[in-house]
């Protein structure tokens, strides 16, 4: 940046910008599956065009070079000039990222580097009109020498012979020149108000000639010349029926009703106005060329010659003007009130004062425990009363507040369409993406912690499930695959599904590969289960690519979605079918900052288990366990799940108990695909906790993800499962 700008102008414009960039990179790929939608083509340009402007105003030079060259492509995609294509969309995404980082470099105060010169000349030429792609190269040197040299060319000496550009043209092609510079079709005619015969011209004339040069429209120009005729006579001041009637000009009047609104104006005038026939046929000359002006004189001579009547006499018709000059004034005071009314019910808040006050909410929580636990055994109705009413009070604030954390998960979403079409072009493969339920709302914290987990998800199901189209067809499907991406709110839970008609996996090929890498015995693989075995690919350095490339290949990345979703206190189940496709089920909590848990009692100790992880909960006979292998094994509806004594892990030095004997309490808990059965002492029952990290001296203690307060004033370790299993088991 050229210079210190005021921070919160800085800010909002980061704020205004990463959305709109953001929001660009999912309209983009569904332009480019819908090219004739001409709303979604302008909502684009408009995006540009505002990141460009934003940029502007904050002299930020190189973002505002790329976004122009991109806004003028789609310029000339408005003005179906040039047809979209697979290419040209190739070359706007790179722009797109080139614009992000440079929008990075802005937002972390480091220096923007100007984009790829190779970008922004792809952008150059993609933004002129299709048909010069074809233009012959002789033909544009004569278009050039006419234009660039435009002020040089007012004072040239024509007749010099000298003069190299002249021996480039034809006579005809001189001629036009001539045309440009004097206004007629011959060179030998010159208007009266053309230059004096020692060839200079003046300043009014000379900037007339680079607007007839550089493409003002016809209004404008007719405009322009008209009061610069008019005033040149007199002064350069003009009366209100001449402002009237140049405001006419300027939005939208044609010629003819240019010259017919100013017949009236100059009939009452002073006689100094008033110009002959033959001096408005030259002026016309001057402005439009001979062709056109021949043609518009013909046609406006006869009112300009002709008096009308006196009861003809149009003398209303400088107030019309007046009147539909000043009617839209109003309307867009209105349209502006009412934009700014709209804007006004949305406020930036810092997402650190949302933690505070979710903080606060959850404090609140626990003393709200703790007052439905003292009044359990009170009998005063009135406290009780209170207490009730307390507790509805502090749920609708809780939900309130947690609304104010919420996102729609489309930020993520919205990534996905860029990274299949990527994928999907260097793979050569024709894939469909569809996501549904953009709009479902869940824990700002937690949307941004499925973004990895979720895009190694689908570059999995792009890379290894959908099929080539060859194979796809010789297989009986489409040529093209489909990926389903889709978000639901199932009670407290949210549920993610992932979903391809492609290949399918193979449970026998899983069982191999993994006996192969040595992550399993052939005893092991006799023992698994089909869904078991799809659950291999979690693990670490797990593939079923033998070749190592930049997109997979490593074994990374099924492992990294299990880590995070096993930290979201999520759970992930996986289902797949040869030739049919493979189905992901991801099952996260709405929120993180309030856990509901499950208290439990170990050795007198109380301790919570987040209830998201928990399956039922029933009464064992502790004599009808087995021993495989060294661990005791318990037999649920036909399937042998571990069974573990949290008092040996929790609380090795309390006073051992006799095992396999008696009832026991058994909490089975889901972690993935792979069920575990402990052990409790005794069960106190379902609570809402805040959780509290751990200090200096407990952080990184195995097994144990914070601690809260529990409803009766204690303090409850809160229990990580996966952490637990992973240290002790």
């Amino acid at each position: 940046m050229t210079f210190e700008v005021d921070e919160e102008i800085l800010q909002d414009f980061l704020v205004e910008a990463g959305e709109i960039l953001e929001l660009l990179s999912e309209q983009l790929i569904e332009l480019e599956n819908n090219p004739n939608d001409t709303e979604l083509l302008n909502a684009i340009f408009r995006g540009f065009h505002t990141v460009k402007g934003g940029a502007g105003f904050l002299s930020l030079t190189e973002l505002v070079q790329t976004c122009h060259g991109a806004e003028n492509v789609f310029d000339c995609l408005r003005q179906h000039n040039r047809s979209l294509n697979a290419a040209l969309m190739d070359t706007i995404l790179a722009a797109l990222d080139v614009i992000n980082e440079q929008f990075d470099a802005v937002k972390s105060g480091d220096t923007v580097t100007a984009a790829p010169a190779d970008i922004l000349e792809q952008l150059h030429k993609l933004s002129r009109p299709e048909s010069e792609d074809k233009v012959t190269a002789p033909t544009a040197p004569p278009v050039d020498a006419v234009k660039k040299p435009s002020a040089q060319a007012a004072t040239v000496d024509l007749n010099d012979e000298s003069n190299s550009s002249i021996d480039e043209i034809s006579e005809s092609e001189f001629d036009a020149l001539l045309d440009e510079l004097h206004g007629k079709s011959g060179s030998t005619v010159t208007a009266p108000a053309a230059a004096p015969e020692s060839g200079d011209i003046s300043d009014d004339e000379f900037e007339s000639l680079l607007d007839e040069l550089h493409g003002v429209g016809k209004h404008s120009m007719a405009a322009t010349a008209e009061v610069e005729t008019s005033t040149a006579s007199v002064s350069d001041d003009i009366d209100d029926d001449e402002f009237e009637s140049l405001l006419d000009e300027l939005h939208g009047k044609g010629v003819h009703g240019a010259i017919s609104t100013q017949a009236p104006a100059a009939d009452n005038n002073s006689s100094a106005d008033e110009i002959t026939d033959d001096e408005f046929e030259s002026l016309l000359d001057e402005l439009h060329g001979a062709g056109k002006s021949v043609q518009t004189s013909a046609e406006i001579k006869p009112p300009a010659v002709k008096t009308p009547p006196p009861e003809a006499q149009p003398k209303p018709q400088p107030e019309a003007v007046t009147e539909k000059v000043v009617k839209p004034a109003p309307t867009a005071a209105v349209a502006k009130k009412t934009a700014v009314a709209k804007a006004e019910p949305t406020v930036r808040v810092n997402t650190a004062t949302l933690d505070e006050i979710m903080n606060m909410v959850g404090e609140l929580v626990l003393v709200r425990n703790r007052l439905v636990s003292l009044e359990s055994t009170s009998e005063d109705e009135e406290i009780s009363r209170a207490v009730a009413n307390l507790d509805i009070v502090t749920g609708d604030l809780q939900g309130s507040v947690m609304k104010t954390r919420m996102q729609p998960i489309k930020k993520v979403f919205g990534k996905f369409p860029r990274v299949v079409r990527d994928m999907a072009r260097t793979l050569g493969k024709d894939i469909r993406l569809e996501l549904v339920g953009e709009e479902t709302d869940l824990d700002k914290n937690l949307v941004e912690a499925l973004a990895d987990p979720l895009v190694h998800l689908v570059r999995n199901s792009v890379d290894h499930g959908i099929e080539m189209p060859i194979v796809r067809m010789q297989s009986g499907k489409e040529k093209e695959g489909r990926i389903l991406l889709s978000a639901s709110q199932e009670g407290d839970h949210i549920l993610l599904v992932i979903e391809d008609d492609g290949a399918g996996m193979d449970p026998n090929k899983l069982k191999q590969i993994a006996m192969d890498k040595g992550i399993l015995d052939q005893d092991g693989a006799d023992r698994m289960s089909d869904t078991e075995a799809f659950s291999l690919i979690f693990a670490p350095g797990f593939s079923t690519k033998v070749e190592i490339s930049d997109i997979s290949g490593r074994g990374v990345g099924m492992d990294v979605v299990k880590t995070g979703i096993t930290k979201l206190n999520g759970t992930i189940a996986i289902d797949s079918a040869m030739g049919k496709g493979t189905r992901l089920e991801i099952k996260v909590p709405l929120t993180l900052a309030i856990l509901p848990t499950l208290m439990i009692v170990v050795a007198k100790q109380t301790f919570a288990l987040p209830l998201t992880n928990i399956n039922e909960i029933f009464h064992l006979d502790l004599g009808k366990t087995n021993i495989v292998n060294g661990q005791i094994m318990v037999v649920i509806r036909g399937r042998a799940i571990p069974l573990f004594y949290l008092r040996d892990w929790l609380a090795p030095n309390a006073e051992p108990i006799e095992k396999s004997k008696g009832l026991g309490l058994v909490v089975i808990v889901q972690l993935g695909i792979q069920q575990v059965a402990f052990v409790v002492d005794a069960l106190l029952g379902q609570e809402e906790v805040v959780i509290k990290a751990l200090d200096k001296l407990l952080s990184g203690t195995p097994g144990m993800a914070g601690a809260t307060i529990t409803s009766d004033g204690g303090i409850a370790l809160i229990l990580d499962l996966p952490s637990l299993l992973k240290h002790y088991a």
